[in-house]
């Protein structure tokens, strides 16, 4: 099927699809894919298992989320339509120089090779559980041939492509959701309104916390949703790509604010499933996994019968390449872009070189994959994955610099302070509980680390 809209769609592609779909996206279309592309295979198989751990909190996050997607769409998407921009990093390049301006790319760029590798890692390791191990296929193989089909149906068309494969692969994503509820609806086999009456009362659908030495306390978990989604949203070359192909700002933005309501309702979805799971769990005595991450991979394959069992291997399936095919295509943007210029290059040169790089990203995502499996330590694998977040608050720090800040900052030190304050921001992690009275840092660590980025910039500059 993916391979059949790449076709499509790459059929009456020009070189400026591969970055901006030639502006001509359907926002409507746009908004519905980009559920899927940010829910991806994490969300997919972790938040229902988070229920048990802290029930419906995550929705005081998602609320969060939700006002940093309309502060995007009214702030940030004009102005880069405004600027006319390809790479969204280059706007930084007037006031920071080309080094500040590379640092900023450079970060995402690592951000979201560990973030893809990541999110595909897991979401391999299901496929490869119900289908390549059986067939005494290798690990290696089920994602090498994962990544090459990404390769392959956007190696032409490029974001084009992505935003209508992204819509098929929501769609699939949902529908496996939706189908799993109903049919342990009918294995409950009791009625519906009692089944929502127990799960409220048991506790395990609580969403208010307002413990504020809780990481899951309201107000962290809301503000950490805005910057969180600012951060990781409107400064990410991925997710800002989608909503350049739309035609013009106006409908990017409401793109922007369709897609807010569909995305919470979705993560509603996948935490009213998780609830289910472990309700089920407990009415049919099933031993829950240690690693909640594992609740509904268990469960949908080995105790929902066959078509819930394919629709779920489906659904991480559109999960993991959803997030994928985008990833790799931002990738080969930013990095073509800010670090090889090539659209100064004559457009049959542009597209050689496109393809390599785009080659090239695909191959060092196999490769963190595969050291992700070799290292066989989930613990070890969750902690690269959060340093990698980590590098999103000095990009975020960074450009609320350019945007508000007069004053002008001293270039070399761009690249110094970038890494500074993430380590400044991990070591305030070690010692919160000490010093601020039992404190936990949740969600809002991301605020932490864009002050402190934003204050050593402060701190290094000088006036216009």
């Amino acid at each position: 099927m993916l391979m059949i809209i790449s076709w499509l769609v790459g059929r009456k592609s020009g070189n400026s699809s591969f970055y901006n779909g030639d502006r001509k996206s359907p926002w409507l279309v746009v908004a519905f894919g980009m559920v899927g592309a940010t829910l991806s295979g994490v969300t997919f198989i972790s938040v229902p298992g988070e229920v048990g751990n802290s029930s419906f909190h995550y929705l005081q996050f998602v609320m969060g989320n939700v006002v940093g997607y309309v502060l995007i769409a009214f702030f940030l998407l004009p102005y880069y339509y405004r600027k006319n921009i390809i790479s969204i990093y280059s706007v930084l390049e007037e006031k920071l120089g080309k080094s500040g301006y590379l640092t900023t790319s450079g970060f995402f760029i690592l951000s979201k090779v560990m973030g893809a590798a990541f999110r595909l890692y897991l979401a391999a390791l299901v496929i490869h559980m119900a289908i390549s191990e059986p067939l005494s296929i290798p690990f290696g193989a089920t994602v090498a041939f994962c990544l090459l089909l990404i390769w392959l149906y956007t190696v032409k068309s490029g974001i084009k492509t992505v935003v209508w494969s992204d819509t098929i692969q929501t769609a699939i994503l949902l529908s496996a959701v939706v189908i799993t509820i109903v049919v342990l609806f009918k294995q409950i086999n009791a009625p519906v309104n009692n089944v929502i009456d127990e799960i409220f009362q048991s506790g395990i659908a609580k969403i208010w916390e307002f413990e504020w030495r809780s990481p899951n306390n309201f107000f962290k978990q809301f503000v950490a949703g805005v910057f969180v989604t600012i951060a990781l949203n409107g400064f990410d070359q991925d997710i800002v790509q989608k909503n350049l192909t739309c035609k013009n700002s106006r409908k990017a933005r409401s793109n922007m604010l369709v897609f807010s309501v569909m995305f919470a309702v979705a993560v509603f979805v996948f935490l009213a499933l998780g609830a289910l799971l472990y309700y089920y769990a407990n009415t049919n005595g099933i031993e829950k996994p240690l690693q909640t991450d594992k609740l509904y991979p268990l469960i949908a394959l080995n105790h929902l019968g066959v078509f819930v069992q394919v629709f779920f291997v489906l659904g991480i399936s559109a999960a993991a390449f959803s997030s994928a095919d985008s990833a790799t295509t931002a990738l080969t943007t930013a990095f073509s872009i800010d670090f090889l210029k090539i659209d100064r290059l004559q457009i049959k040169k542009q597209k050689r070189i496109r393809s390599f790089v785009h080659f090239l990203f695909s191959v060092l995502i196999f490769g963190v994959i595969i050291l992700f499996y070799k290292l066989n330590n989930e613990s070890v694998v969750v902690a690269i994955f959060k340093a990698a977040g980590y590098t999103y608050g000095p990009i975020f720090g960074v450009f609320l610099f350019v945007f508000f800040s007069k004053r002008i900052v001293r270039r070399r030190f761009v690249l110094p302070i970038c890494l500074i304050s993430p380590l400044i921001t991990w070591a305030t992690t070690l010692l919160s509980e000490r010093f601020f009275n039992g404190y936990k840092f949740g969600f809002e660590l991301i605020v932490v680390n864009t002050a402190i980025t934003y204050v050593l910039l402060a701190l290094v500059s000088k006036r216009h």
